[in-house]
């Protein structure tokens, strides 16, 4: 009876520890890392950002479950040098990417690179020498389409499987009757999937949860980057009647439910970490690559561009802040606390790099200089004051359609004050964003020696990265 109870102490106690042991090795496991980027989304395009007039449920869950951020930019208001600096963690200045990547010719009259030199820092290629499994699914635009076809696929930057669109080679999705979507197919380099525009972030999310099922048995790293709400929008058919009474806007209500079904496929990737038994130990973030569109056909049709900015001024191909300020929210269930706001931190696309790396517990090679910085403390619920300034370049290829939007080609953010210029040092304007955000007052002369020397170190800045 004795060593009967003895022995059953030892089991209880073997269990005990053992489960100890699970919990901790549980609890310090590295995260599993979801990056979302959406195609264009405005800041105010989500009712979490203040969108009144349809609701976002799955992205506010997000935000509910994690920290939701106000003051957060990219690096460029255009997609291909905005997914640079978020692949590289650097100004996609230093690889000659500032502006979206297309032809050839187009390339080369811009004196643009005609794709991310591989050469380049990589957080996919970072994450897999450390053990990650490594997935990119949806947009690339780093390279490849059109006419370029020696572009490196995503492979060549640390992705053990990419599923891309016609903005990449490899295995991709093509958009059925899309000019664009022929011209990469006639490159070859890949399996091809023909689908309609709002049936492939359902088969990327697919394939992210079929990507993440194959490889529980390591902490993985994904790219999801559906492209959806970029224009021009193509819902499903019978989905845009429901919004004729919040818009009389045509080109708004396709907008709308375009974001609507974005959203659902939101939820089931959400229900789908739920499922796989790994939303507890996942990181998941979320951003858009820039403001939301400004083609001059809108106003041409006498119609305001879909997606908001709220009160910001700007649009996509804008240094204004309508242009670069995006949505950005992290969840972390297991680390981060829930359902805070911060409006203190000031977050670039670009420190993503060292912050992900940070909460991943790996060391950055001696040979990868971030321009940006760790803000992962704040992802914690600690607000940072940021020390270093952000600079921006854009070349005002293409433009905004509505004039008024057409941005000088530098600024630069430094504090509060934020200055944009020409690259020639002229056309100056000041703006203090701690007490006009909207950027509606020019405060060039009341503080012409701030306005200088944020003139000298934006010229400095913009000359020590090209």
């Amino acid at each position: 009876m004795n060593r009967r109870f003895l022995y059953l102490i030892v089991f209880f106690i073997t269990l005990f520890v053992t489960c100890q042991n699970n919990l901790a090795q549980s609890i310090n496991a590295k995260p599993n890392i979801i990056f979302i980027l959406i195609d264009d989304m405005g800041y105010g395009d989500l009712s979490c950002y203040g969108n009144t007039k349809v609701k976002t449920p799955n992205f506010d869950r997000l935000a509910a479950s994690g920290v939701k951020f106000t003051q957060f930019y990219v690096n460029s208001p255009v997609c291909s040098p905005s997914r640079v600096a978020l692949m590289t963690g650097q100004y996609p200045q230093r690889w000659d990417i500032t502006s979206y990547l297309s032809s050839r010719k187009e390339n080369t009259d811009r004196k643009l690179a005609h794709y991310l030199d591989p050469k380049a820092p990589s957080l996919g290629r970072v994450m897999k020498s450390a053990g990650y499994a490594t997935g990119h699914f949806g947009k690339w635009h780093l390279g490849g389409g059109r006419d370029v076809g020696d572009a490196p696929h995503p492979s060549a930057y640390g992705f053990d499987q990419s599923l891309v669109n016609m903005e990449g080679l490899g295995d991709r999705i093509l958009e059925k009757g899309l000019k664009l979507a022929d011209q990469s197919a006639t490159l070859g380099q890949g399996k091809m999937i023909w689908a309609e525009k709002h049936e492939m972030t359902r088969i990327y999310i697919d394939s992210a949860l079929a990507f993440i099922g194959r490889n529980k048995e390591k902490p993985f790293y994904i790219n999801l980057w559906p492209g959806d709400v970029h224009d021009m929008h193509q819902p499903q058919a019978g989905t845009v009647e429901k919004f004729a009474s919040v818009s009389s806007n045509p080109y708004e209500q396709k907008f709308f439910a375009v974001l609507e079904e974005t959203d659902r496929q939101l939820g089931r990737l959400l229900d789908g970490l739920e499922a796989a038994g790994v939303a507890g130990n996942t990181l998941v973030v979320l951003t858009s690559d820039n403001g939301p569109t400004d083609w001059p056909m809108y106003y041409q049709a006498g119609q305001t561009p879909p997606g908001s900015t709220a009160h910001f001024y700007g649009r996509k191909w804008s240094l204004y802040e309508g242009g670069i300020r995006v949505p950005f929210m992290v969840s972390w269930k297991r680390k981060f606390p829930v359902g805070l706001t911060d409006s203190t931190t000031v977050g670039v696309a670009f420190d993503l790099f060292p912050s992900l790396c940070q909460l991943a517990r790996i060391p950055l090679p001696q040979s990868i200089k971030p321009d940006g910085v760790d803000i992962s403390a704040a992802f914690y619920g600690k607000p940072l004051s940021r020390k270093k300034d952000i600079c921006w370049e854009y070349p005002n290829l293409p433009k905004p359609g509505k004039a008024e939007f057409v941005s000088p080609q530098l600024a630069i953010r430094s504090g509060d004050w934020k200055l944009l210029m020409e690259k020639d040092g002229t056309g100056h304007k000041l703006f203090n964003l701690a007490t006009d955000p909207g950027e509606r007052h020019d405060l060039t002369r009341e503080k012409e020696k701030v306005a200088d020397q944020l003139s000298k170190k934006l010229l400095s800045g913009y000359e020590g990265v090209k």
